[in-house]
């Protein structure tokens, strides 16, 4: 099964609270709800594309509870064209710490989480998608686990907020797939690790 992270953040690289402010999930963190402005219909239909292209899903705990609480219980999400793909295709959450989901359909991934992704890949199935999840897709990238990277790139600095990749961290290649833009300057990059960059003597 294929394994493809998909991820909005923003020019400076910050992911933390693009869908809008949570009081609760980003304490003190004013600057959300930077990216729903800027996503224009095209850009919309872009997403649930991808959403309906996939067989199976998997987040964090975070984003997990987060998602259970919205697309899975709001009437209007889970109605849209994204909440039913959430809705019908299986989900797995990667915790050590939650035990009982409250999304039904939900597996829950514990112990050793690479070893059970990993799992999951070798699997039959097409697509293994993961839907924000920071924390989770940086250690997805570090065991070699993802095999496409889809960056959903929002014309604006935040400034300040948890970004995808740290300020120090394991060093990776990238082979640009695929790139596309939207009316409002959104720009999707797919791209596929490629080991380790050649550096410049």
């Amino acid at each position: 099964m294929k394994l493809t992270a998909i991820m909005q953040v923003s020019v400076d690289g910050v992911m933390q609270g693009n869908g809008g402010r949570h009081p609760e999930l980003d304490p003190g963190f004013e600057r959300g709800g930077w990216a729903l402005p800027l996503f224009d219909d095209e850009a919309m239909a872009y997403v649930e594309q991808l959403c309906l292209r996939a067989d199976a899903f998997l987040f964090g705990r975070r984003t997990y509870e987060f998602f259970a609480a919205t697309w899975g219980t709001i009437e209007e999400m889970a109605n849209s064209t994204i909440g039913r793909a959430f809705n019908t295709r299986p989900r797995y959450v990667a915790s050590t710490t939650l035990t009982e989901p409250r999304w039904a359909g939900t597996t829950v991934l514990s112990g050793d989480v690479a070893a059970a992704i990993g799992e999951l890949r070798t699997g039959p199935g097409g697509e293994l998608q993961v839907h924000g999840s920071g924390d989770l897709v940086r250690r997805l990238l570090e065991n070699d686990l993802v095999d496409e990277l889809i960056l959903l790139v929002c014309p604006v600095v935040v400034g300040e907020g948890t970004r995808l990749f740290p300020d120090a961290g394991p060093d990776l290649a990238l082979d640009l797939v695929e790139s596309r833009a939207f009316p409002k300057g959104i720009t999707a990059q797919v791209y596929r690790p490629a080991g380790r960059p050649q550096y410049a003597s």
